[in-house]
């Protein structure tokens, strides 16, 4: 059976590639424009971009209603710091970071990204115990009013909230752990892993509520791509576009082909622009259902939004 998308125009969608463009004109876009909403991939496993380093990693400059959002940070902060250089893209002057999870291969270049910005307000996962700092009630432990206070916690007297360091002292954290509004059309999806491997693992995803539907930046999707799709339809039913990994990369054929029929027929998703941990397999099958609503989003390519409306 052949799915039904809904009909986008040519004035109302468009999304280009470094050096291609999904337009009418035959003239291609070398340099996208900085002033328009964009997307620039600057970590990743694969790409065309010679004078970048491939690792695996993730990390995607997000430019959007005036908003400069560095999504996570690679792997590697010499990698990034080289990655970003490549791209004259300087990372001093953000608006803010989103960290999606604790994993270190979307961490690992906080260290050059606190070197050039160390001030920066970071957006991270609020779990119990965290690398990126926590805080719990100190109703959480038992007590024994029985014990000496030699032997009592803070000597029976325990702050209301306990406040727990994270791995970046100083480092301007602000811990997210349900889906909230950061600033005009942009939100913050929280979500938790219930899978093997990744149980209790909290994630963030990016959403941003354009006149097309949501553009949905996802770092492992962890808890699941359709899971984490289904939450941002909450904000708007029209998924117009996502991009990153969509954590499909050791999954067997038949469950990759459930999860990309889903997102095509179930989520109605315009568009796809998988990277990371995605998958070489699931890179194929996505192709495959998708077609020229697929876009390649490899190291070095900045995939540009248009605003127009329908």
């Amino acid at each position: 059976m052949t799915a039904c998308f809904p009909a986008v125009s040519r004035s109302a969608v468009t999304l280009l590639l470094v050096g291609f463009a999904m337009t009418t004109s035959t003239t291609p876009m070398a340099i996208a424009d900085p002033q328009k909403p964009q997307i620039t991939i600057l970590y990743d496993a694969f790409g065309k971009d010679s004078a970048m380093q491939k690792d695996w990693g993730y990390a995607a400059l997000v430019e959007y209603g005036g908003k400069r959002i560095l999504f996570d940070t690679g792997n590697n902060p010499e990698v990034l710091a080289q990655n970003a250089k490549a791209k004259n893209i300087d990372l001093s002057k953000l608006d803010f970071v989103v960290m999606s999870h604790r994993h270190g291969d979307h961490m690992g270049g906080l260290a050059y990204l606190l070197k050039v910005n160390p001030k920066v307000k970071i957006y991270a996962p609020k779990e119990g115990f965290g690398v990126y700092g926590a805080d719990l009630p100190s109703s959480f432990y038992r007590k024994d009013s029985s014990l000496p206070p030699e032997q009592r916690y803070y000597g029976g007297a325990p702050p209301d909230i306990m406040r727990f360091g994270s791995a970046w002292p100083g480092a301007n954290f602000q811990l997210v752990d349900k889906t909230v509004q950061i600033a005009p059309d942009i939100y913050l999806i929280s979500s938790i892993s219930d899978k093997p491997g990744t149980l209790e693992l909290h994630e963030l995803s990016l959403a941003i509520k354009t006149s097309n539907g949501v553009v949905l930046v996802v770092g492992c999707s962890h808890p699941g791509i359709d899971k984490i799709v289904e939450a941002a339809s909450t904000i708007d039913p029209r998924i117009h576009l996502i991009v990153g990994g969509f954590h499909l990369v050791a999954t067997n054929d038949a469950d990759i082909q459930k999860i990309v029929t889903a997102l095509r027929d179930t989520f109605h998703v315009e568009y796809v622009a998988p990277g990371h941990c995605t998958g070489e397999p699931a890179f194929t099958a996505l192709k495959k259902t998708f077609g020229d609503r697929y876009l390649f989003a490899g190291l070095g390519t900045t995939v540009a939004l248009s605003t127009s409306p329908n």
